[in-house]
């Protein structure tokens, strides 16, 4: 695949890493610093690509310090082990919640495969390890080094996954949102919600949201996808179309205990209020493979269960 590599400013290059060759829906970003660092590695099967594209950008494999995962699904950090092994010198950081399955990823990967079956191969790869002494944990907050006196402030996210991290570069102003604020759709600056289970915590998302408004962010940078600069009404449409998911799970909940009667009951009430972005079949299924409305609605489901034990 051909490197699609967008300037941001400020020393930021966005890296399309194209998952399953999907253009448009999976972001890696370069900050070309002093101590040059990697957010998002994309998934394992986009480590070549990823790689071509940092030496597009003049990074070779002695020049870059950190790579950075804002959470540790394999969309987000599975070409972690591949990038880390082209490039030795870098360290790793990663939410403490998350670490171990760097080092040894045979549990997460294997639960992939059981999710994704045959699909797991072409949309994503298998994970590889991490060594331990490459790693840098983070709890609540913590700071990364990017030279010159930048940083990026990390702090612990969590809602969409219980090891997510938001980082706030302290020069541009720029928020790497990784999914904590959803899917943001280009074309039609819509707003999705990700819900997958297990994980999945409202309270937890909201809280979040909250945190990242609060951070007070010149721009937006999603992993999926790419730099949206009207910070506050995006995170306000973010929240505002998670209570909309919550609000017609818990409905179609109330209404079948099937589940599969339930995510379409969910499917048809999503097409019938964004009618714009499922005008585009292509767009709608590329979509549907990253953030899928049967992952968000069984999310939610989880979620709504929990709540009543």
């Amino acid at each position: 695949m051909a490197e699609i590599i967008e300037d941001l400013g400020n020393d930021v290059f966005h890296i399309d890493t194209q998952m399953g060759g999907h253009e448009g829906i999976t972001s890696g970003y370069l900050i070309r610093s002093s101590r040059p660092c990697l957010i998002e590695t994309g998934t394992a099967k986009s480590a070549e690509t990823v790689i071509s594209s940092l030496a597009a950008l003049g990074i070779g494999p002695d020049d870059l310090s950190t790579i950075v995962v804002t959470h540790i699904h394999l969309d987000h950090a599975g070409g972690v082990g591949d990038i880390a092994e082209a490039f030795p010198h870098a360290s790793v950081v990663v939410q403490e919640k998350g670490a171990r399955h760097l080092v040894d990823p045979s549990r997460l990967v294997a639960s992939a495969h059981r999710v994704f079956g045959a699909d797991m191969d072409r949309l994503f790869g298998d994970l590889r390890p991490v060594p331990a002494e490459r790693l840098v944990s983070i709890g609540e907050r913590g700071s990364i080094d990017l030279g010159g006196g930048r940083r990026l402030d990390a702090f612990h996210n969590p809602g969409h996954a219980s090891h997510h991290v938001g980082l706030l570069d302290s020069e541009s102003g720029d928020l790497y949102t990784g999914d904590a604020a959803g899917v943001y759709v280009p074309e039609t600056a819509d707003v999705r919600p990700s819900t997958p289970p297990p994980d999945f915590d409202l309270d937890l998302t909201l809280s979040s949201l909250a945190r990242m408004n609060d951070a007070d962010a010149n721009r937006l940078l999603f992993s999926h996808f790419g730099p949206v600069t009207d910070v506050a009404d995006t995170l306000a449409r973010s929240k505002e179309e998670l209570l909309l998911w919550v609000d017609m799970v818990r409905s179609a909940r109330q209404e079948t205990p099937d589940v599969d009667h339930a995510i379409a009951m969910v499917r048809e009430r999503d097409r019938e209020a964004n009618a714009e972005f499922f005008a585009d079949p292509e767009r709608q299924l590329k979509f549907e493979e990253l953030s899928s409305v049967s992952a968000n609605v069984t999310g939610i489901l989880r979620w709504l269960d929990q709540q009543e034990k």
